[in-house]
């Protein structure tokens, strides 16, 4: 049995390289940019009224003219216009070119307006005021966007900005997720009183979906030889591979010994936490498989602290990791890593962990309760309101 650092260190060894796709801008929000977007001119790439009112050339102020005459309107979308008084201005709306002969916007709510004629209000005003400069945000060629970071609206914006329709992301693996076990069915039937509803794989699928990945689900029962013939089978259109179930110590555990004969090379099976200690990991040429126990706060625990952090590596992506301060004292004896559920609150900008054990790795009703968990580290019994540990959150 190995600790939980050296099966997170084993299972970022053996990230991917999940490729690389172009798709639509519109489709690009939430996945991972594997290009560089570049400014294709200065941003603004004029000078740009950032108020609507008027323009005037800053040396009329400065020699005590308060009243300019209003010779033109310069809109929004339209070529630039010139001043051809110094002592006159010009009504400009926002976004519009900023008029040739001038230097400085007055704001509408600092004028009045009467017969063409602009009375300023104010008592100072300075040179440049209320203009976006040319250039100001960046310069022609200057790098926007760099590869790794996830895309958000704002990234869209700016890639719409450049005039870019497509854009290089990460791709995904081809994903499946495995259930075992005769006593699961279908969420569309009715249970027996020894069945249950499968829920792992669904909470699975979506947990993935949230980075965007899509996965197939299979559900294999607890035969030996038609498990070894699905996996076969699995294993011949899927890269990425997780169960959920199977694969304790049980007589009908039948996973791990399974994969084994399938050509996927063991590289752990149990690791020193709770929940989730019959964790397996596993690997081939073409495939990374976890092996994730069946109960289901297990399987939360699992893909948070293991599989999202793989996943996101493999997409050349970058995961925060988060802290957050213990708000009571809590205990936990055995020698292992706990993964301590939490309802994590924000007081006074500290993030605050508030403890919600729960009935225990079965207790998934629970779930709806907490925001992720803390890791506990086992070298410890005793845990301190007022220590900061690392958070691991279910929820964006």
């Amino acid at each position: 049995m190995i600790s939980v650092s050296e099966a997170s260190a084993i299972i970022l060894s053996h990230s991917i390289d999940t490729g690389v796709e172009e798709i639509s801008i519109q489709e690009s929000c939430g996945r991972i940019l594997r290009e560089e977007v570049r400014a294709d001119r200065d941003f603004p790439p004029f000078n740009r009224v950032a108020m609507d009112g008027i323009a005037i050339d800053s040396e009329a102020w400065k020699n005590g003219i308060r009243k300019f005459p209003i010779e033109n309107i310069q809109a929004a979308g339209k070529q630039q216009l010139r001043l051809s008084k110094a002592t006159s201005c010009v009504e400009v709306m926002t976004g519009a070119m900023l008029p040739l002969g001038t230097d400085t916007v007055i704001r509408y709510e600092d004028l009045e307006i009467k017969a063409q004629l602009a009375t300023v209000l104010i008592q100072e005003t300075q040179k440049g005021d209320n203009i976006h400069k040319q250039s100001q945000d960046a310069k022609h060629n200057d790098v926007l966007l760099a590869p790794a970071i996830k895309i958000s609206p704002a990234e869209v914006a700016l890639m719409a900005s450049v005039g870019m329709k497509k854009v290089s992301v990460s791709s995904f693996p081809k994903t499946a997720i495995i259930s075992t076990g005769d006593e699961l069915i279908p969420v569309d039937l009715i249970p027996l009183p020894y069945q249950i509803r499968r829920s792992n794989s669904y909470a699975l699928q979506a947990a993935l979906l949230e980075i965007g990945c899509p996965a197939d689900q299979f559900h294999i029962p607890d035969q030996q030889e038609i498990l070894e013939t699905e996996v076969r089978k699995i294993l011949e259109h899927y890269q990425l591979i997780i169960f959920s179930g199977g694969v304790s110590k049980g007589k009908f555990d039948f996973v791990p010994q399974t994969l084994e004969r399938n050509g996927i090379q063991k590289r752990f099976h149990q690791v020193s936490q709770k929940p989730g200690k019959p964790l397996w990991f596993g690997t081939s040429s073409k495939h990374v498989v976890f092996a994730l126990p069946g109960n289901p706060v297990s399987t939360y625990m699992c893909f948070y602290r293991y599989i999202k952090p793989w996943l996101m590596k493999s997409l050349n992506g970058t995961l925060e990791q988060k802290q957050v301060v213990l708000a009571a004292n809590f205990s936990f004896k055995p020698p292992l890593t706990y993964f301590l559920q939490v309802q994590v609150e924000n007081e006074h900008g500290q993030l605050k962990a508030y403890p919600k054990a729960g009935g225990g790795s079965g207790d998934f009703a629970n779930l709806k309760e907490v925001t992720g968990f803390v890791e506990l580290p086992a070298e410890a019994t005793e845990f301190k309101a007022g220590q900061v540990f690392d958070y691991y959150s279910f929820r964006t």
